[in-house]
């Protein structure tokens, strides 16, 4: 989730690929043969749909992108007065479409990050780390990042049922034939789980006196309040003297929140996942790419945002992508989850 939050920060060619490899690498050593881990080949391929889409509506619809390497020259379509500044058609340049490639494979990287993370990450522990006033949400997220992997098993095993009966998979039509049933069994599957989570006491929250809760709402929002402001203040030249004490201000009253909220729910921990040397290294190393990568992009924002207009190749910088390469690290401080030979789909104990 760090490597997608480094992507945001630059529009470079050359370190969007090299977070991706990254991401992948680390994907192809440490994933193990689970739904969740299959879905990773199903958001690179939404990634490349995004940066196909995004080659296309600036095709059609045209860039504000100023160029003098016309490539074609497409019917331009009039528009009535009112639509101006919006165009259909006309002459399609090599600047506008590198501008949009640069800035569809922002996101389409931003999505394989996030693939990445959903065939890597247990959602079981990503709950057991949440703080108690999160856990209600936390269990949303968790619950969604779930569902996905399972839809993407039923979108394969409807395929290749339709293709063992000789029936067309591809195309609208088999799109259609594959997405009903894959809907049913989505609805299906969320009515038993709410109804398991409701046998099980999910959504039960105690009592806690009205003191102690406009305390907790007074902190939660001026925590907030206060790291906005405190963001605010970093990022301006004149607020550089404010701007970190009311920042880490803002931060200590919102997790004072946090720890009051957490006491309205009713939660206990069955064999407590400790943090340890391991999972601070893999937390580190994703916190310190996206750091570097934002210092990178107000220090040298040129090279992390390569221009288009005069037409030119992008430059690797150097110590951006060393700093990349700092995401490699937990392919090496966690060893490789062991396969049951009795049950593939699960790793052994």
């Amino acid at each position: 989730m760090a490597l997608g939050t480094a992507a945001t920060r630059t529009t470079n060619p050359l370190l969007l690929a090299l977070l991706i490899g990254v991401s992948g690498y680390v994907v192809a050593t440490h994933r193990i043969a689970t739904p969740a881990a299959r879905s990773y080949a199903a958001f690179v391929k939404l990634g490349l749909a995004v940066l196909a889409v995004r080659l296309v509506f600036a095709v059609a619809l045209g860039s504000p992108i100023p160029g003098s390497h016309v490539l074609l020259t497409l019917p331009e379509v009039p528009l009535p007065h009112w639509a101006q500044g919006i165009r259909l058609g006309g002459e399609v340049t090599a600047e506008a479409l590198l501008f949009a490639a640069y800035d569809g494979l922002k996101l389409a990287t931003l999505l394989i990050c996030v693939g990445a993370a959903n065939a890597l990450a247990a959602p079981s522990r990503l709950l057991k780390s949440l703080p108690g006033a999160l856990y209600e949400t936390g269990v949303a997220v968790v619950v969604a990042l779930t569902f996905a992997p399972h839809l993407i098993a039923d979108v394969r095993r409807l395929r290749a049922a339709r293709r063992l009966r000789g029936r067309p998979d591809r195309g609208l039509r088999g799109l259609l034939q594959v997405g009903l049933p894959v809907l049913e069994g989505a609805l299906e599957r969320s009515v038993a789980l709410a109804a398991a989570m409701e046998s099980r006491g999910y959504g039960r929250t105690a009592t806690v006196p009205a003191r102690v809760r406009r305390t907790t709402a007074a902190l939660t929002l001026g925590g907030l309040l206060g790291v906005c402001a405190g963001t605010y203040g970093l990022l301006t030249a004149a607020g550089g003297t404010y701007g970190l004490p009311l920042l880490l201000a803002g931060v200590g009253a919102a997790l004072a929140g946090l720890r009051l909220g957490g006491r309205r729910s009713l939660r206990t921990r069955y064999r407590p996942d400790p943090w340890g040397v391991r999972a601070w290294l893999v937390t580190g190393s994703g916190v310190a790419v996206a750091a570097l990568l934002t210092l990178a992009s107000v220090r040298d924002p040129e090279a992390l945002h390569p221009g288009v207009v005069p037409l030119v190749a992008p430059g690797l910088p150097l110590w951006p992508a060393a700093a990349v390469l700092l995401g490699l690290l937990p392919a090496l401080v966690v060893p490789q989850a062991p396969v049951s030979p009795r049950n593939p789909e699960e790793p052994s104990p």
